[in-house]
C-alpha cells in the first residue's frame, strides 16, 4: 500500500510517503513569512500548499500513485477519535470554521489530490478537536462557557498504541491493547495537553490552545479570572491582542522572551535564577495537571506517558518525574511523529483494522 501523509502547519507543510509501514520520503517544506504574507487568510493558501506538495513529489521522483492520501485534521466541530473519510460536510466545515488554522487545509488538500487518482481515498485521523468527554466533564461554573478540547490527540493516541505494543512485546504472556489500558498522557510542546485515557477513550483533557491547564512555552494556561477581566477592560489592548497574549505570546515567551528550551536551559546553567524559577513553575503546573487527572481514573493508572519536543529535556523530565512518579510508572517518548501516525491510521483503515467513520 502506498500512502501520502500531509501535515500543514503554521509555517511549514510536512509530507511523507509510505509503502506499507516503511517511509520512502519524508520532507518538511518550510514557508517564509514573506511567502505567506501575500495571503489574506489561511484558507487562501490552499493552492499554494497543494502545488508545493506535488512539486516535492516530482522533485524526488516519487510517482503520483497512492492508495490513500491522509491529511492532518482541522479545528472544526468536536468529533470522537478515529479515522474519517473526507466528505463534503468536512470540507465545508474546514473552510468556514470559527478557528481558521493551517491544519484545516489538511483534509482539503488530501481530497483534492485523491480525486485525481482512481480508487484513491482521502482521510483524516484524530484531529485536535477530538472530544470524548462526558456531559459532566464539560460543565463549568458558567452555563455560557462549557469546557471544550483542543489538544494533541493524534500524537497522544499514537504513543498510547506504541506503549501497548511495547508492553505486549515485553510480556507476550500478557498482551495488551490501548483499549485495555488506563493512561495519563502529557504532550509537552509549544502547547501542553494532558489527557486521561480510559480503555481507548480520552475521558478528560484540557484545552491546550485557549488558556486551560499549565502554562507552556507559548501559552498562559489558567489565569486569575479577575485580573484577566481587568486586563480586557483596561483599554490598553484589543480583543485580538489579549488573545495573542494568551496564545502565542504567553508562558515562557511572556516571562523570558523566548520559547527556546535550549536557550532557557543555557541561561539556567549560567546562573539565571529568574529563568530557573519560571521553568520550575511550569514543571510544577504540568505535574499538578497530571496529578489532577488521577481523579478521572479513580487513582487506577497503568502508566503515565510523557511525549512531545520538551520530553527531550534533561532538565524538565527528571524534575517532572520527581513530582508524579508516586502516581504510576512513568515512560518517556520524546518528540512526535504525526506523519507516521497519519500514515498508520490510513493503513489501518485500508486493511480494515480500523473503522472508517463518517463526518456529519
Amino acid at each position: 500500500m502506498r500512502i501520502l501523509a500531509i501535515n500543514p502547519g503554521s509555517t511549514s507543510t510536512k509530507i511523507a510517503v509510505y509503502e506499507d509501514t516503511a517511509p520512502i520520503l519524508v520532507r518538511n517544506i518550510r514557508h517564509s513569512v514573506a511567502e505567506l504574507a501575500r495571503f489574506a487568510a489561511v484558507i487562501d493558501q490552499f493552492d499554494f500548499r497543494k502545488e508545493l506538495v506535488l512539486k516535492e513529489l516530482e522533485a524526488n521522483n516519487v510517482p503520483f500513485a497512492f492508495d490513500a492520501i491522509i491529511g492532518r485534521g482541522g479545528l472544526f466541530r468536536p468529533i470522537p477519535a478515529g479515522v474519517y473519510e473526507v466528505n463534503d460536510a468536512m470540507r465545508r466545515d474546514a473552510r468556514h470554521a470559527v478557528r481558521l488554522h493551517a491544519c484545516n487545509l489538511g483534509c482539503l488538500i488530501a481530497a483534492e489530490l485523491a480525486a485525481l487518482l482512481p480508487g484513491c481515498r482521502a482521510f483524516i485521523a484524530d484531529p485536535g478537536v477530538v472530544d470524548e468527554m462526558s456531559e459532566l466533564v464539560h460543565i463549568t461554573g458558567s452555563p455560557h462557557m462549557p469546557r471544550i478540547t483542543i489538544w494533541h490527540a493524534l500524537n497522544q493516541r499514537a504513543i498510547a498504541r506504541r506503549f501497548a505494543a511495547e508492553q505486549s512485546a515485553e510480556h507476550p504472556e500478557h498482551p495488551v491493547r490501548y483499549e485495555d489500558l488506563r493512561l495519563i498522557i502529557c504532550h509537552l510542546g509549544g502547547g501542553i495537553s494532558t489527557a486521561a485515557h480510559l480503555h481507548g477513550r480520552s475521558i478528560d483533557v484540557n484545552n491546550a490552545l485557549d488558556g486551560e491547564g499549565p502554562f507552556s512555552p507559548e501559552r498562559t494556561g489558567n489565569l486569575p479570572m479577575g485580573d484577566l477581566v481587568d486586563l480586557c477592560y483596561s483599554g490598553k489592548y484589543t480583543s485580538e491582542e489579549v488573545k495573542k497574549q494568551i496564545y502565542g505570546k504567553g508562558g515562557l515567551i511572556a516571562h523570558l522572551g523566548t520559547n527556546d528550551m535550549l536557550e532557557i536551559e543555557r541561561r539556567i546553567a549560567n546562573g539565571d535564577s529568574h529563568a530557573e524559577l519560571v521553568l520550575n513553575a511550569m514543571i510544577y503546573q504540568v505535574a499538578k495537571s497530571i496529578a489532577a487527572l488521577s481523579v478521572a481514573l479513580c487513582g487506577k493508572i497503568d502508566a503515565i506517558l510523557l511525549t512531545g519536543g520538551i520530553a527531550h529535556s534533561h532538565y524538565v523530565i527528571p524534575r517532572l518525574k520527581e513530582h508524579i512518579a508516586f502516581l504510576a510508572p512513568v515512560y518517556v517518548y520524546p518528540g512526535e511523529d504525526e506523519l507516521e501516525a497519519l500514515a498508520m491510521n490510513a493503513r489501518g483503515a485500508l486493511t480494515g483494522e480500523m473503522e472508517i467513520r463518517e463526518y456529519r
